[in-house]
């Protein structure tokens, strides 16, 4: 299939999943509910300018004024254009369910294991982030990669995946809190998640041990200790294995759609389209690779 037809299929598909669900989340309040360019034509834009490579929305609009005008001629200005992205956060949130309900059964069935991971999402890092002041409400300076040994400004992606031996594993639940969020303060949202209670959880040493809520991280050195013990090291070694995969979705997110840098998101709506506008296009990509 060339780009063509992928543009369109993907057109077609946004058209039916608005009339049945999305067109429900489309903040539009006025007499002018009918635009000449529609909510649909620029979800598809958003989503398959993710997937053709392109990281700012300015890219995005640049690159379909140039090559692909004649599937969209009532192409409005950049700034309206971004108006009206920015009106549909909501809309990519729930679009990101529906290409997750579309993965087929068996791959959420495994019994036991889930794995726990979190990201970064940057919008300003190092001695830059104290100036930051875009969303506030839901981003903060407080927020640090020990991975990456960064300090940023911006909001942390929680993930949870359907463990699998050897493969990659499923999201199957993002949550988003703000960059100085502990995530052993996450992992108490997590566990309201009823669905979660009864599986055996693996994160890393950040989140918080926990035998009651079947959570396992690897075993802490105490202070001042140089080593672990033997046995202590096969246990964190067994848990890391386990929980490895889950750095392995999170780089091909990262890969797929360049989600952590948010340097040029400029309000707190356009944070939320950045997010889950580019969760919505790596759930497509994952659904077509699983659904073939």
């Amino acid at each position: 299939m060339d780009w063509q037809e992928r543009i369109i299929s993907l057109y077609l598909e946004i058209t039916e999943l608005s009339q049945s669900t999305l067109q429900y989340f489309y903040q539009r309040f006025s007499n002018n509910n009918e635009p000449a360019f529609t909510d649909e034509e620029i979800i598809t834009i958003y989503l398959f300018g993710i997937q053709q490579g392109y990281r700012s929305l300015k890219q995005i609009y640049n690159h379909t004024k140039s090559y692909w005008l004649e599937f969209f001629p009532k192409l409005p200005s950049y700034s309206a254009f971004n108006r009206r992205i920015n009106r549909l956060g909501s809309a990519f949130s729930v679009l990101a369910e529906l290409y997750q309900s579309q993965y087929p059964e068996e791959v959420f069935h495994h019994k036991h294991f889930r794995v726990i991971d979190s990201m970064p999402i940057v919008m300003a890092k190092q001695g830059r982030r104290f100036k930051a002041k875009v969303a506030p409400d839901v981003a903060d300076k407080g927020g640090y990669c020990a991975t990456k040994k960064l300090h940023y400004y911006g909001v942390k992606l929680h993930i949870v995946g359907s463990y699998t031996k050897g493969k990659m594993p499923i999201s199957e639940y993002v949550g988003l809190t703000n960059a100085g969020m502990h995530d052993s303060k996450a992992y108490e949202q997590i566990m309201d998640i009823r669905e979660l209670q009864e599986y055996d959880k693996f994160a890393d040493k950040a989140y918080p041990a926990n035998r009651k809520t079947k959570l396992y991280v690897p075993v802490k050195k105490a202070k001042g200790q140089d080593d672990l013990d033997a046995a202590d090291q096969l246990y964190s070694t067994a848990i890391s294995r386990i929980r490895q995969p889950i750095e392995s979705f999170n780089n091909w997110l990262e890969e797929k759609t360049g989600i952590q840098v948010a340097s040029k998101v400029r309000s707190t709506a356009g944070l939320i389209v950045h997010v889950f506008g580019r969760i919505a296009t790596a759930f497509e990509i994952m659904r077509q690779k699983l659904c073939q």
